[in-house]
């Protein structure tokens, strides 16, 4: 299923994590490793003549700005590449104890820039990367890099957002659990699900969710709105009714069936899975 990992690396606690499940996935579906890591020499160079003005003058004659530009350019880039490799090196040295096939990747521009264009040009089945990087803001949640690559590809992605290092240990269900709505993405993440579940031996939890509020709490809002021959005309009463016996006890035997059909794809591939509905804010209830 997942022939080709892709692991990003910036030698954050997020991306060593990173590689520790890229490695473990990979032992379990025989998963070949690919790991890159972006530098903007080009930008350090943009940077540098940005700043020329304010070189003393002894470095503002053209032939001295000239060589200084040469001296910097070549420092900057072989710094990166050096820094690159040894970033590298890590997930590569990791690989070869485990015989598992790796691949280095070196690519130079805008980080999440260079990090969709190399994701969409290549044949990678599973994205690892975590969630923040080595510029991780204190209290944020997800970092300007993931969540750029995240919104602009079509792979599967895996984001790191807990490091026990950092978070300290915390109680786990030690389940694989997926969500879904009746959409084909859905019911293609409860496959990719039952997949992971089967190879790291986890209990599958499928759960789906609907939020019944929402009609009570417009029709509360258009109580204090509509005039009384409006509501006449809208049929204020008729319509609450018919959302509260039709609409929303419609969605929970909808939201019910998405589960139902779930898992009778679980049990016919010969697993189990546990089946429940929630009701409230989708986002919430998921969290």
């Amino acid at each position: 299923m997942f022939d080709t990992i892709y692991v990003p690396v910036d030698n954050s606690d997020y991306s060593n994590t990173s590689i520790d499940i890229g490695l473990e996935i990979a032992q379990k579906f025989g998963s070949r490793i690919v790991a890159s890591h972006v530098y903007a020499a080009k930008m350090h160079d943009v940077r540098f003549r940005q700043m020329e003005s304010g070189l003393p003058e002894e470095y503002q004659e053209e032939d001295e700005l000239e060589k200084q530009r040469n001296i910097h350019d070549q420092l900057i880039t072989k710094g990166m590449e050096v820094i690159t490799d040894s970033y590298l090196d890590v997930p590569k040295d990791r690989t070869k104890k485990l015989n598992i096939p790796f691949e280095g990747k070196s690519l130079e521009g805008r980080n999440y820039t260079e990090l969709v264009r190399d994701i969409k040009e290549s044949n990678y089945d599973l994205v690892i990367m975590g969630a923040l990087g080595l510029g991780a803001i204190k209290d944020s949640l997800i970092g300007t890099v993931a969540e750029r690559v995240v919104r602009r590809i079509q792979t599967d992605t895996l984001l790191v957002k807990y490091i026990p290092e950092i978070h300290g240990e915390r109680p786990s269900s030690d389940k694989i659990v997926v969500a879904v709505d009746g959409s084909h993405q859905s019911f293609g993440g409860l496959k990719t699900g039952m997949d992971l579940a089967k190879a790291l031996n986890k209990p599958l939890e499928v759960i789906s969710t609907f939020d019944p509020y929402f009609h009570y709490a417009m029709f509360n809002s258009l109580t204090g709105v509509l005039t009384k021959e409006a509501g006449k005309v809208f049929k204020f009463e008729q319509q609450e009714k018919l959302h509260e016996d039709i609409i929303d006890k419609g969605l929970a035997k909808i939201y019910q069936a998405h589960l139902e059909i779930s898992k009778k794809i679980v049990e016919d591939e010969g697993m189990e899975c546990t089946i429940r509905l929630l009701d409230g804010k989708v986002f919430e209830k998921v969290l």
